[in-house]
């Protein structure tokens, strides 16, 4: 009984071994064809010489048998110029990779355009195939490249300083492609930088445009040819993510910054603005006809700045949209501040720029206590808001920091005809606002597509203050008189 017994266990483990092994046995059936999560890649804007963000696709084996693909490969060969990845293994071409039964297989794809004379947008095509049982399949890649101008570091200082290059003296910055900033690109003294209408600049993760002391930025757009600065990254996904480059840097001591009919976008800071130094003209800064927007900290943050504005829309920020610090003289006329930041999807969206809100939008600033506890105070000689919006989702938007602890120093600041959100604010005192309105909802059109056109009931109508006329708006349209609140006029 029990040599039986024995001779009945070998049979069974036997038959569970034949089983195994004809359950596992290939797939060769010439009719068996690989499935696939997509027949076609396609990567946005590519700047020539930088690389692509990875995109991936899966294989799918939707068989009871495994099989093995002969080939994996680009079309291209190697002087492709895609990359791909298959479970772990990177070329050209990839030899038998095996799929389980029911399995699936990641596939990596990049892509590095090369440097050609073409100024306008190409295409650069290539296929992934696949050779199985004799079945030839493939995945076709497309992606749009365009040609730049390239300004990459070219000094890297031991002495802490970041790696930076120097922009040609006096240059002028056109339309014809586009510049790409790596790292800090500096406008050196007794220089200005010049851009005319339409010029496009993309700044890579944490590349900054720094205007040294003594050196001047000229920016020249006009309505509908606006200078745009933005991140790198030209594919959908990051076409709203903030926190994608560092900020435009106009240092202590330089001189007659202008910058007029402008989208800055998608940064840490948009506009970093320094005190003018004792020879320093002002206004330091000219800031009109411009929009700042999707900033990972603020979209102006003036230490001691000099600043005359209007027209301009400064909105969605992570922490300010405006912080005047430090001291300083600021005048904004027919502005909107905004930040809507906790209930906008772009910004939860992930990456370092989700997170909550919880400081005010504007912020005025005569001090500053360093590390060693010792306190330095400056003059807020003007603040002055007319005409202007400042409205967001949190109660009090509204944060005016002024010291007590030292004698002789000053903040002046006027509102003046202007809509203000605030719980805590004291607006009963004529000599800071005059003709204020208070927490009414502005009637923005959608927020959170960053469109502060004012609809059509918008309380706004007509609450400007009438001696303050500024005739065209950021659509370039005619204004009435009295004039609508913010940077836009009503537009029915």
């Amino acid at each position: 009984m029990k040599i039986i017994k024995e001779l009945f266990l070998f049979s069974l483990l036997s038959l569970l071994l034949l089983s195994s092994c004809k359950k596992d046995k290939l797939l060769t059936d010439t009719g068996a064809k690989l499935g696939f999560s997509t027949d076609s890649i396609l990567f946005d804007t590519v700047f020539t010489t930088v690389g692509s963000t990875t995109k991936s696709f899966r294989i799918y084996n939707p068989y009871k048998q495994p099989m093995t693909i002969s080939k994996i490969s680009l079309g291209g060969g190697s002087s492709s110029q895609y990359r791909i990845n298959v479970d772990g293994v990177s070329g050209t071409s990839i030899s038998k990779t095996d799929i389980l039964a029911g399995d699936s297989l990641y596939v990596f794809v990049q892509v590095t355009v090369n440097p050609t004379s073409a100024l306008s947008p190409m295409l650069i095509k290539d296929s992934i195939l696949f050779e199985t049982n004799g079945n030839l399949q493939y995945v076709n890649l497309t992606a749009i490249g365009r040609n730049v101008y390239l300004q990459k570091p070219d000094h890297f200082p031991t002495n802490g300083l970041p790696p930076y290059s120097i922009i040609t003296c006096n240059a002028t910055w056109t339309n014809d492609k586009p510049h790409l900033i790596f790292g800090y690109a500096v406008v050196d003294s007794a220089c200005t930088l010049t851009m005319l209408p339409g010029t496009q600049v993309y700044l890579n993760k944490y590349a900054v445009l720094w205007v040294y002391k003594d050196g001047s930025l000229q920016v020249k757009g006009s309505y509908g040819n606006e200078v745009i600065f933005q991140g790198a990254r030209l594919e959908p996904e990051y076409r709203e993510i903030p926190g994608q480059w560092g900020k435009i840097w106009l240092m202590k001591g330089s001189i007659n910054n202008i910058i007029d009919w402008a989208k800055i976008k998608n940064g840490a800071i948009g506009i970093q603005a320094e005190a003018p130094d004792a020879t320093g003209s002002l206004p330091f800064l000219q800031l009109t006809n411009t929009t700042i927007t999707n900033m990972e900290a603020a979209a102006v943050y003036a230490i001691d700045g000099h600043i005359r504005s209007y027209n301009c829309v400064f909105a969605n920020c992570g922490q300010y949209v405006a912080a005047l610090t430090q001291g300083g003289s600021y005048t904004f006329q027919q502005c909107t501040f905004a930040d809507y930041w906790n209930s906008n999807p772009n910004d939860a969206a992930g990456g370092s720029s989700s997170g909550t809100r919880s400081t005010p939008l504007l912020v005025l600033n005569n001090f500053n206590i360093d590390n060693n506890n010792v306190e330095t105070v400056t003059n807020i000689d003007t603040a002055y808001f007319a005409n202007c919006i400042i409205h967001g989702e949190l109660a009090d938007e509204i944060s005016l920091d002024s010291t007590t602890d030292v004698t002789g120093y000053h903040m002046k600041y006027l509102f003046d005809y202007s809509l203000l959100k605030t719980s805590t604010v004291n607006t009963g005192s004529p000599a800071h606002f005059k003709s204020v309105y208070i927490n009414n909802d502005p009637g923005f059109k959608d927020p959170s597509t960053n469109n502060y056109n004012l609809n059509a009931t918008t309380f706004c109508y007509q609450k400007g203050n009438p001696l303050i006329y500024i005739p065209l708006d950021l659509n370039s349209t005619f204004r009435g008189s009295p004039s609508d609140l913010g940077a836009y006029q009503r537009n029915p």
